[in-house]
């Protein structure tokens, strides 16, 4: 990972977007950006839980991105070896996530355009209103 340039803070990857967490299940590690840690911590634990459970659920690693526009990307991907990664339970539980975690994605897609691309979102607050 290297760092990013402009306006943003937080380090990227090699497509320029931010890494927020992820985890891999073939090193049994989670990762979190540092560079995220003054949001709340029950958010910090809720993306733990997420990540983790995604990854011994399917295998794989999982990780939740910042794209440049501020948009929250979920991807997953395993290695050309793990037979037991199952592509069709990993899409199904992607869908899950981002029903069941709708609030908690576009609240983590407003803190970043406000906190670290500087934008103006109180439009985007009243249209919530």
């Amino acid at each position: 990972m290297k760092e990013a340039t402009g306006k943003e803070t937080a380090r990227t990857d090699g497509a320029g977007r931010v890494v927020l967490c992820g985890a891999n299940s073939y090193e049994q590690k989670y990762f979190f950006n540092p560079d995220f840690k003054m949001l709340p911590q029950s958010v910090q634990d809720e993306l733990h839980i997420i990540c983790v459970l995604f990854t011994e659920e399917v295998g794989g690693i999982f990780t939740i991105l910042f794209e440049k526009d501020g948009g929250v990307t979920m991807e997953t991907q395993a290695s050309d070896e793990d037979y037991m990664y199952d592509e069709v339970s990993a899409g199904l539980l992607l869908g899950e996530i981002r029903r069941k975690r709708k609030e908690l994605l576009e609240s983590l897609s407003l803190y970043y355009r406000a906190a670290v691309l500087k934008e103006d979102v109180s439009d985007l607050l009243e249209e919530d209103l």
